[in-house]
């Protein structure tokens, strides 16, 4: 019998979650031992995934089945495919660090790391699920426990913080269910994703139209009044479902211009969380719109995409600009990563192998990245209680690993050679470069020739992040020390060190060997593109 490895793993975190809530709320060191000792299996057993998947085979492996309500087509069905692969073990190293970095918890430690596991084990859940329900299940527990982590551990306007974030998630996932309801019934009423992809392979391009448009329906009868509303609906080649998931999913992902929830809920969150929330949730967002969106309608993805493309290039440039004028450190890596997760959404747009390749490597270094990132501000933050980055001077003399790590993730979000942003950028970058000699399906006889201009456009985005790294990092670690106060901060422990190498190494990993995550990516994405070319 087959070990389930990828039930686990979401095991890891759900069982450490019930000892912690078992565990007497005075025993604040046993209760990080288990979270830790929790996270630490979660990551030993997706490295074994990552490393055992057959990249050579490619598909979808370490299958797990079991039927749950079969009248409704719903059953419980775990997976990962060489795109996804990687997702679980990137969830895995930040959900550790992130609990080692929050060792000096000690408000109601208790609740705080079993709601933080909670929230780990809902996001593997979301990775790995292929029955659409049970990944819509998934991804609404996630919800909860980031509401509470904001509201009750956050820091000022936590309450406001945490509702916008709810808001926006919740009618982003509606707006989601909304369109994979519509596929549920369209193809033969079951949620499972093979069953899906199948059935709308067998529809007819006005098979979605006809549904939404029958005559017993509001639609069809607006459309008996108004005939221009079908007909437009006709037009857009079956744009209602795969809008509403790509677009639903695109809230988490921070698309612009609903992207506005996501540096408020940054600011207020604790560390941890906004370490979860920059490096792994938005990174949920976008593997949903890749797996439920553009795979389950590939030729709708195809029509509308290069029209979506301009909206992620707003995100990465507008963004990047808002980054850079923010004082505020959590607004900053904020601000910062709805841009990355921009980049992201354009190497999907590219609907190429290189412009799918960066977007997933981007999705696992980028997400490590910014977890770094936000692990350094909360432990400046927690020594010195100051956010705003031009009242800070000469950290490096006093949190010299500290400034070492600011400076690898430094140069890994801004693409450096030798770190994990530069083949991640540059595969992006040429896939869209590359889609601008594809043939566009919305506008007859014409290439998708604005693709070019949104590489070059893309590419500022470089630029920008060079620019707002290097100013915080000079002022804040690297400028002649001033305040004296500063200089008395107090050491980095154990953990915190672990936790900056941890993350740092992975970086250069990947930076000097990218085919070692970036092969398995490709065994996944080749099976899309064939389904794009056909």
């Amino acid at each position: 019998m087959a070990i389930p490895f990828l039930t686990l793993i979401m095991l890891c975190p759900i069982v450490g979650g019930i000892v912690v809530l078992l565990m007497p709320a005075r025993n604040s060191e046993g209760i990080k031992v288990v979270s830790a000792v929790a996270m630490i299996g979660a990551v030993l057993l997706a490295l074994a995934v990552l490393i055992g998947y057959n990249k050579t085979l490619g598909g979808f492996q370490f299958e797990e089945r079991a039927p749950w309500i079969p009248t409704l087509g719903i059953g419980y069905h775990m997976a990962v495919d060489g795109f996804s692969a990687p997702l679980p073990l990137l969830n895995a190293i930040v959900g550790l660090c992130a609990v080692l970095v929050s060792w000096r918890q000690e408000d109601r430690p208790r609740e705080f790391f079993a709601f933080l596991l909670f929230l780990i084990a809902g996001v593997f859940g979301a990775f790995m699920s292929l029955d659409v329900f049970v990944f819509l299940i998934m991804y609404e527990l996630v919800l909860f426990p980031v509401y509470v982590l904001v509201a009750g551990w956050g820091s000022k306007n936590r309450e406001y913080a945490a509702m916008k974030l709810t808001i926006y998630l919740f009618l982003g996932s509606l707006a989601a269910i909304v369109g994979l309801l519509v596929v549920y019934f369209g193809t033969g009423r079951s949620f499972d994703f093979f069953d899906m992809q199948n059935g709308i392979k067998n529809l007819s391009p006005d098979a979605f139209t006809d549904l939404l448009f029958r005559p017993s329906s509001l639609l069809g009868s607006l459309a008996a009044r108004f005939p221009a509303l079908s007909e437009l609906a006709r037009i857009s080649r079956g744009w209602f479902p795969f809008l509403w998931i790509f677009v639903g999913f695109g809230v988490l992902a921070s698309i612009w211009p609903l992207h506005n929830w996501s540096p408020d809920g940054y600011a207020a969150a604790p560390t941890p969380v906004s370490m979860l929330h920059g490096g792994v949730l938005k990174a949920t967002g976008a593997y949903a719109a890749v797996r439920f969106g553009v795979q389950l309608m590939p030729d709708v993805a195809k029509y509308w995409l290069p029209i979506i493309v301009f909206l992620c290039l707003v995100n990465v440039l507008y963004a990047g600009l808002i980054a850079y004028r923010q004082k505020d450190l959590k607004y900053i890596i904020g601000f910062a990563s709805v841009s990355h997760l921009g980049l992201v959404l354009l190497g999907i747009c590219a609907l190429n192998a290189y412009g799918l390749n960066g977007a997933g490597l981007e999705l696992f270094a980028g997400g490590v990245m910014t977890g770094l990132m936000f692990s350094l501000v909360g432990i400046v933050y927690e020594r010195s209680h100051e956010r705003d980055y031009t009242k800070l001077d000469g950290l490096a003399k006093v949190l010299p690993v500290a400034a070492v790590g600011y400076v690898i993730g430094a140069l890994a979000a801004m693409g450096m050679p030798g770190l994990s942003g530069f083949p991640a950028e540059m595969l992006i970058f040429s896939g869209l470069w590359q889609a601008a000699q594809t043939q566009s399906l919305m506008f007859a006889n014409t290439l998708n020739w604005w693709y070019a201009a949104i590489a070059i456009g893309g590419v500022l985005s470089v630029v920008i992040t060079a620019a707002w790294t290097l100013r915080v990092g000079a002022k804040m670690f690297f400028s002649e020390p001033v305040t004296d106060a500063w200089q008395k901060l107090p050491a980095l422990d154990a953990r915190e060190k672990f936790a900056i190498a941890f993350m740092s190494a992975v970086l250069i990993i990947v930076g000097v060997q990218p085919n070692s995550v970036m092969s398995i990516i490709d065994s996944g994405v080749q099976a899309m593109v064939k389904a794009f070319a056909g």
